[in-house]
This record gives C-alpha cells, sequence and structure tokens, in this order.
C-alpha cells in the first residue's frame, strides 16, 4: 500500500510564510507526479502547484510568484514554500501522487492517493 502523509499547517498573518512538506511512502520505485491541491470552506478543491518527475512544474495563476513547490524524487517528497501569504490562501491544503509504478515494469493500475490535508489559516 501507499500513503501520503502532509505536515507544516498553521496560522499565519498575512504576508507570513509557511512551508508544507509531503511525503509518500510504501512500496513506491517512482511517482510521475506529486501536487498541491487546496480546498477553502465552501469552495471546490483546487490544483495549486505540480510536479512531473521530469521536471516540469506548473502553478495556479493565484500563486504564481509567491509559491514555489520543490521535490526530492528519491525521498518521494515535495514541498510547497508559500511566501506572501494572503487571507486568501486559507484552506486545506492536500498532497497527490498518481501514476505511481511499484517497480520499473510495474504501474500501479489507476492509483492515486491523497493525503488527509493539513490546515492552513492566514489572518490578522
Amino acid at each position: 500500500q501507499v500513503q501520503v502523509v502532509e505536515s507544516g499547517g498553521g496560522w499565519v498573518q498575512p504576508g507570513g510564510s509557511l512551508r508544507l512538506s509531503c511525503t509518500a511512502s510504501g512500496s513506491i520505485f517512482s511517482i510521475n507526479v506529486m501536487s498541491w491541491y487546496r480546498q477553502a470552506p465552501g469552495k471546490q478543491r483546487e490544483l495549486v502547484a505540480s510536479h512531473t518527475i521530469g521536471g516540469d512544474t506548473k502553478y495556479a495563476d493565484s500563486v504564481k510568484g509567491r509559491f514555489t513547490l520543490s521535490r526530492d524524487n528519491a525521498k518521494n517528497t515535495v514541498h510547497l514554500q508559500m511566501n506572501s501569504l494572503k487571507p486568501e490562501d486559507t484552506a486545506v491544503y492536500y498532497c497527490n501522487a498518481e501514476d505511481l509504478w511499484a517497480a520499473p515494469k510495474q504501474r500501479y493500475k489507476d492509483l492515486e492517493v491523497w493525503g488527509q490535508g493539513t490546515l492552513v489559516t492566514v489572518s490578522s
């Protein structure tokens, strides 16, 4: 089995910074895509940032220039550095891993793993 665990959420004042971390564990050879999503109260879950094992990183327009995603492929870990936080960044942040491989020629079929979420609150 594969699981994903996030950490690093909390409360911060507007303009402050937080760093979220996510580690995938289990029978993993590689993970093609690791992403951060968020869901604010009363809103749909949205993609914040994603990173492919090939090095392609994408950001939501709302976080470009403020958030930075970094990844350690060897440790199946991804971080989200969040700077210049705004109240509208308040949400539960979820880590997601998709297109996982258990071995070089053994791909998990239709497997997408979500973490339990970590709450980020930005307020004064």
